[in-house]
């Protein structure tokens, strides 16, 4: 003998039915929108946008530009699998002074991470370590207030100052990195400075295969920075 179901407990097993599916298919929603989302964070569609903004190190100064730093740091990059761009924002002579004049227009609002090297020239004209650290603090939160991931490359002071000028000003760049929470690189020239193969005939800028080493030795810094820009662009596409 067949029983005939009460319509109102088809009703009720029809609605919990129903809810299942629509439990199972915002599920799915939420398992492909997961996936699309983390995909785009490991491979972007748009370049990661870095600008490299310091002096005569970072413009390319009496080199061809297809060995700039920008140009050569770019295409180390992409050869290790990042989408980026590099935009070449030195300037030779540039202070650090003169580089928070140009701050404004020298990095745009579509900038992802920036590389700040500056200071090199106050090192060699004698410049007051407290307006060059004043001056590095200032670029240092304009880019925190525009929450833009940075990394600071680190100088050194030339001897012929004294032991207190060089301790005040090798003292700027480790404690405003620290107290500004950025990525920081000690010593831009690290493993190119007083080495005559790598640099002109100045001894003070690096030739093409002394930018070379720099890239190569600067690149897990520029990784690191490359991280936080992901990260923070993830952010943004949440908030």
């Amino acid at each position: 003998m067949r029983l005939k179901t009460p319509r109102s407990n088809a009703t009720g097993v029809a609605q919990v039915v129903s809810a299942k599916v629509l439990v199972n298919m915002l599920a799915t929603l939420l398992l492909v929108a997961s996936a699309i989302y983390v995909s785009a964070l490991a491979n972007p569609s748009k370049p990661i946008h870095i600008v490299a903004f310091g002096d005569s190190l970072t413009s390319g100064f009496g080199i061809r530009q297809k060995d700039a730093f920008s140009v050569q740091l770019q295409k180390a990059l992409k050869e290790r699998g990042h989408n980026v761009r590099v935009t070449n924002a030195g300037v030779a002579g540039d202070t650090t002074a003169a580089g928070l004049q140009r701050f404004d227009w020298a990095i745009g609002d579509d900038v992802d991470a920036v590389i700040v090297e500056l200071g090199a020239n106050d090192a060699l004209r004698g410049i007051d370590p407290k307006v060059t650290r004043d001056n590095l603090n200032k670029i240092l939160t304009k880019l925190k207030e525009r929450r833009s991931p940075v990394l600071c490359g680190g100088m050194r002071s030339p001897a012929n100052w004294g032991d207190n000028f060089s301790d005040d000003f090798d003292a700027i760049f480790p404690d405003l990195a620290k107290e500004h929470g950025v990525v920081f690189y000690p010593f831009f020239l690290e493993g190119v400075i007083l080495n005559s193969k790598l640099n002109q005939r100045d001894g003070m800028h690096p030739n093409a295969k002394g930018v070379a080493t720099i890239v190569e030795t600067i690149m897990p810094s520029v990784e690191e920075l490359i991280g936080k820009a992901v990260a923070h662009r993830g952010t943004d596409s949440k908030s």
